[in-house]
């Protein structure tokens, strides 16, 4: 047989292999569609809602790991472990996954940041290192949910706590989450401003107030303004959050204060700063329910998983990986 014979046939054989190999994609293709092959390697692509966007119908379709890293970028620092990182995104996924349940246009709305305002937030030189170490969170928890009795979880969290997370039957006076229950977390105390100071005068507080201190029974007390003595904190939760706090004849709950006064913690302390004005001492920075996050990095210096951390802070709970996000679009 010549040589050319040979090398013929060698082709043939050659060729053939090569469309066996690839004859299972091109069935794919033909069937389903050029971009069906790519949902395994994360890049299906979401509907996000973004304000004050040029596109007219104010939304983005953004790659499914970008949208996660990119709110996980947002959320914690790039100088947190890689465990509290993994632990973090899947307390993300679980959320995300929970309102595509709920949505009937599949239209997400968690900011995040874009790859664009990462580099501006590190810098160039940093970018690449930190942008993969989100995404390596991403991918290295691909699919983790937090499910209770069948369910997606509810999964708050928070920078730092008063020492001790708090109950949600205590914080929302229902008993729909019972596995996001009072953790003591006394590292806590040692995070980066954990203590915050905030002086306010009382004409500056009753102006911010106003939508609760209407309950005033005669309007008497709203026009003569208040001092040190008309507030009072009437009761904490088992945590030491402000339960109830008492301004003039109006109690409203602490974290009602917290929020119009823009306060980083409803865990807060009373003092009197000079005639008119009042000291406000805070410990803890959120809302101190379910997973504080420098507690969760302090776990993770010390070797525990992402599994650990989260069996911590919402203890009852399971993880499952057996669901993926294409079942919810």
């Amino acid at each position: 047989m010549n040589r050319y014979v040979i090398e013929q046939k060698f082709k043939s054989v050659a060729a053939f292999l090569i469309i066996l190999i690839l004859l299972p994609y091109i069935i794919t293709v033909f069937v389903n569609g050029a971009d069906a092959g790519d949902a395994g390697n994360g890049d299906l692509y979401v509907k996000v809602k973004v304000p004050d966007t040029e596109e007219a119908d104010g939304l983005a379709e953004i790659r499914w790991t970008d949208y996660i890293a990119g709110i996980l970028a947002e959320e914690i620092s790039e100088d947190c472990e890689a465990e509290t990182m993994k632990a973090q995104a899947v307390l993300i996924r679980t959320q995300i996954y929970r309102e595509l349940e709920d949505s009937e246009d599949k239209i997400l709305t968690e900011s995040w940041l874009t790859r664009e305002e990462m580099e501006e937030k590190w810098g160039a030189e940093n970018y690449q290192e930190y942008h993969e170490k989100y995404i390596r969170a991403v991918e290295e928890t691909d699919d983790t949910v937090i499910m209770y009795n069948d369910a997606y979880a509810w999964t708050p969290f928070h920078q730092s706590s008063n020492g001790m997370t708090r109950s949600a039957a205590e914080v929302l006076g229902s008993e729909e989450y019972p596995y996001i229950a009072v953790r003591e977390c006394p590292l806590d105390k040692e995070a980066d401003d954990e203590i915050g100071t905030f002086s306010y005068s009382y004409t500056e507080i009753q102006k911010l107030c106003r939508d609760f201190l209407v309950a005033e029974e005669d309007g008497e007390k709203a026009a003569q303004g208040y001092g040190f003595k008309d507030f009072e904190i009437k009761s904490c939760d088992s945590a030491g959050y402000v339960k109830e706090l008492k301004i003039g004849n109006t109690v409203c709950t602490g974290d009602q204060f917290r929020d119009v006064l823009s306060l980083p913690s409803s865990a807060f302390s009373l003092s009197e700063d000079g005639e008119d004005r009042i000291k406000i001492t805070t410990i803890g920075k959120g809302h101190g329910m379910g997973m504080s996050i420098w507690t969760a990095d302090r776990m993770a210096e010390e070797g525990k998983t992402y599994e650990e951390i989260i069996a911590f802070f919402f203890e009852g709970t399971k993880l499952r990986n057996d669901i993926q996000e294409t079942e919810l679009l």
